[in-house]
């Protein structure tokens, strides 16, 4: 009798692991219809047109930077300088403008692809820790934009948002669905496909779930390592690029607060932060949620500070939640 009751009191916790385990999608998807229904009873403009728009206007960013972060969590890492990547990849593509809009794309994108194989080499070849690694590499950026804007700077002279950005960043597709969409479309749709089926997704799971044993197996790690970051780098800098057409300007710390929004936003989808497990298609989701979220916020007349205490605080709740229904630890 007492087992059986025992039992009876287990199957929903049991039943929630499952779901989070097998079918995380599913779950994220029926909470952010809730969430967004309860949204529109406070903001009924986000029921409208406009505030479909809105909201994907702002999650198409956002989820670039935690496609990145989701990435870099499969490893078993995380990349702290997504921003200040995005913040430099906007500034090179705005002041070298004039020498037309391939070679400051091309520029832009060079630039991040410097910092993530920076990156990667160090996580990967000199085994710093992740964290330490890109903490220290947001900085060095934060440096190089500051001192390449001063007058004579390598980043000084007339910083001008190109005009295809700025078409992509505030234009509109069809109906509600912003330009931007079609970016978030391209990556969604490599990344969804690119970790399931190619070699390097499924080396990235390897790396993640057991670095040693990947080695033993013939997966060079530290390759792994340096292709992630800079693909990382690579999306972060395609949200700086997308976030300078939205806004029509560029600067130093500009997409700063996505940092912490895109932690929460890859942890929200169901993406271990020990490596190894998860996927793009929760982050999408938890993207979607986190916007959502912000225009309640905004709706409410919270402010900034009270709105990075929210999401630090889903972050630690939903860590906790995964590590404790899914049994994973820490080595």
């Amino acid at each position: 009798m007492t087992v059986s009751a025992e039992t009876t009191a287990q199957r929903p916790a049991e039943r929630l692991r499952i779901a989070l385990t097998d079918r995380p999608v599913v779950v994220l998807s029926v909470v952010f219809l809730a969430f967004y229904l309860g949204t529109a009873a406070v903001d009924p403009s986000l029921l409208s047109v406009r505030g479909v728009r809105s909201t994907l206007l702002l999650a198409c960013p956002l989820a670039l930077f935690a496609a990145g972060q989701t990435l870099a969590f499969l490893t078993g890492g995380i990349d702290l300088s997504v921003t200040m990547t995005a913040n430099l990849a906007a500034y090179v593509a705005a002041t070298q403008s004039g020498r037309g809009t391939a070679v400051a794309l091309g520029l832009a994108l060079l630039a991040a692809v410097a910092v993530g194989a920076v990156n990667g080499v160090g996580v990967g070849v000199f085994r710093v820790h992740p964290l330490i690694m890109t903490v220290g590499m947001s900085s060095v950026l934060l440096g190089v934009v500051s001192v390449g804007v001063v007058g004579g700077g390598f980043l000084s002279g007339p910083a001008r948002v190109l005009p295809l950005l700025t078409r992509i960043g505030g234009g509109s597709l069809v109906g509600p669905i912003p330009m931007n969409a079609l970016v978030w479309a391209a990556v969604a749709a490599l990344l969804l496909y690119g970790l399931r089926h190619s070699g390097l997704g499924r080396a990235i799971y390897a790396v993640g779930d057991n670095a040693d044993a990947a080695r033993l197996s013939g997966v060079r790690v530290w390759q792994v390592h340096v292709a992630t970051y800079v693909i990382v780098a690579v999306l972060a800098a395609l949200a700086g690029l997308v976030i300078s057409g939205t806004s029509g300007s560029v600067g130093p710390t500009q997409t700063n607060v996505f940092l912490l929004p895109s932690i929460a936003a890859a942890v929200i989808g169901g993406t271990s932060i020990l490596g190894g497990y998860g996927g793009y298609a929760g982050t999408i989701v938890g993207a979607l949620i986190l916007t959502v979220l912000n225009r309640l916020l905004l709706a409410l007349d919270v402010g900034q500070a009270v709105q990075q205490i929210v999401y630090g605080l889903i972050v630690l709740a939903l860590a906790w939640a995964y590590v404790a229904l899914s049994g994973q630890r820490a080595d």
